[in-house]
């Protein structure tokens, strides 16, 4: 019929997870910013919200999620978790737009895994076809393996068991793991319905579908697929289950559509303003021609010496390529992008979390959602062609109170578009806004731009056709660069 397949094996199988609890409820601290999490604007819009909690023993939580909680050093919970966590234990739908780093994971495991221990919900091996009660999806690799090494932590200790599916790893490995009892699936969309389709899930069961990054999850390239999760058959319509839906960003046009997947009573859960940069995040713009960015890079990484420091680029050869270069120039650095293998871009993250490379060049698929410990510095080599991405990118610095540092080169001649919402972000995150970005923003058309809350701005995202590797599944899928369809 025309259509093109290309199959691919995966053979590799990840390393063993440690089981020691040292190992499984290492954090770091906060910074000194997190006491100022209480200052920040938080909004609730819908009918008879909950009470927020004002600390965790407010949210009444079993005994095991406690110690969890303690283990893993959390004194109080952060305003996305004072109101989000109420809001999932009152059965409520949920949409919830909260900055970078502020601890969205958290809200909506520790409700969920609190119900699931309360009714005594226990993983069995006996089942051929698992049924999960809760299914959690985002759109990368890194993200939805860093939401199961939380809820392996939460659960730590239980009979509630997760487990984690994703593209680039051992199909059979993964369907073992499924095999021995799964509570909580966590997964990129490609690879769970392969997963789904192929038997080995039944949804029948699904109390709790939550979209991490649920911007990303809704828009043209996964809309399609989250429609397919939740037309499948046995999955629980929208009036019986419960569905959350968590993000930094939240643009107008994906909010209408989310509500296609809401209970009409859902609330809407705003902390701080829709779209906006951390203000923990110190923002500094460089005006720079592309022939002059690598000069000023390597001066920028050589003076910050081991401090962990992403530098973003918009092309996988370009995230290659100037990592080749700094570790030229003896700058230990390693890179990741879609087009390595799952055991390269995993390696990759090992080197740069223990400072064995202190500097990451990454596409935008380490853009959104990584908890990386002490990264001090973001260096937008390129900026993104949307102004979502660029506070998703800033945000993996100046996280959980610790401050942190964003460099971005602005070339005149690429990235005017831009300007008027790069104005408006630094203002709202109460920076300094440069004369010449001002001028810039006013000279220029602009993209993107920034509005109140309960909307954003619009996200004008470049489309490329890209080419899978399942035949039961569209030959062609319309998807950003680098997000993970499998």
């Amino acid at each position: 019929n025309g259509n093109i397949f290309i199959h691919f094996i995966f053979t590799y199988i990840p390393p063993t997870l440690p089981e020691d609890e040292e190992s499984i409820f290492a954090h770091y601290e906060t910074g000194i910013n997190f006491d100022k999490y209480d200052d920040i604007m938080v909004e609730v819009s819908g009918v008879t919200p909950p009470q927020a909690i004002s600390t965790f023993d407010d949210a009444e939580l079993c005994e095991s999620l406690r110690k969890s909680i303690s283990k893993s050093g959390y004194i109080k919970p952060t305003p996305v978790q004072k109101h989000g966590i109420p809001i999932i234990c009152a059965g409520r739908d949920l949409m919830a737009c909260a900055q970078t780093g502020s601890g969205k994971t958290a809200a909506f495991l520790l409700p969920i895994l609190q119900k699931l221990m309360a009714d005594g919900v226990a993983a069995s091996s006996f089942s051929e076809i698992q049924e999960p009660e809760a299914v959690i999806v985002a759109p990368t690799r890194e993200l939805i393996g860093q939401i199961f090494l939380e809820a392996r932590k939460f659960s730590f200790g239980t009979c509630v068991r997760p487990v984690v599916v994703y593209g680039g790893v051992n199909t059979g490995f993964q369907l073992r793991e499924l095999s021995r009892g799964c509570n909580v699936l966590c997964g990129t969309p490609g690879r769970m319905l392969d997963v789904i389709g192929r038997g080995k899930v039944g949804l029948s069961k699904v109390r709790y579908l939550v979209l991490d990054e649920a911007d990303r999850m809704l828009d043209m390239g996964f809309e399609p697929d989250m429609r397919r999760l939740v037309g499948t058959p046995g999955m629980p319509s929208k009036e019986n289950r419960q569905t959350l839906m968590f993000s930094a960003t939240f643009p107008e046009d994906i909010q209408r559509l989310a509500r296609d997947f809401l209970r009409v009573d859902y609330l809407f859960l705003t902390v701080g303003i829709v779209g906006g940069a951390c203000t923990d995040v110190e923002q500094t713009f460089v005006k720079v021609t592309k022939f002059c960015k690598r000069e000023q890079l390597l001066d920028i990484v050589k003076s910050t010496g081991t401090e962990r420091t992403m530098v973003f680029v918009e092309t996988k050869r370009q995230a290659d390529f100037i990592a080749a270069h700094l570790c030229q120039e003896n700058v230990p650095t390693t890179s990741i992008h879609g087009d390595r293998e799952q055991r390269e871009r995993e390696k990759a993250l090992f080197d740069f979390r223990s400072g064995r490379c202190p500097v990451l060049v990454a596409t935008s698929v380490a853009a959104r959602g990584l908890d990386i410990p002490d990264v001090q510095h973001v260096i937008n080599f390129d900026l993104p062609n949307n102004i979502s991405d660029y506070v998703h990118r800033i945000g993996r610095t100046g996280r959980c109170g610790n401050i942190g540092r964003a460099v971005s080169f602005y070339d005149p001649d690429t990235d005017s578009p831009l300007a008027h919402s790069l104005v408006t972000i630094l203002a709202k995150a109460q920076q300094e806004v440069p004369s010449w970005l001002e001028e810039s923003a006013f000279s220029s058309p602009s993209i993107g731009k920034f509005n109140p809350p309960r909307k954003d701005f619009a996200a004008l995202d470049s489309r490329k056709v890209k080419i899978f590797n399942v035949s039961s599944r569209p030959a062609f899928q319309a998807a950003t660069d680098e997000e993970e369809w499998e």
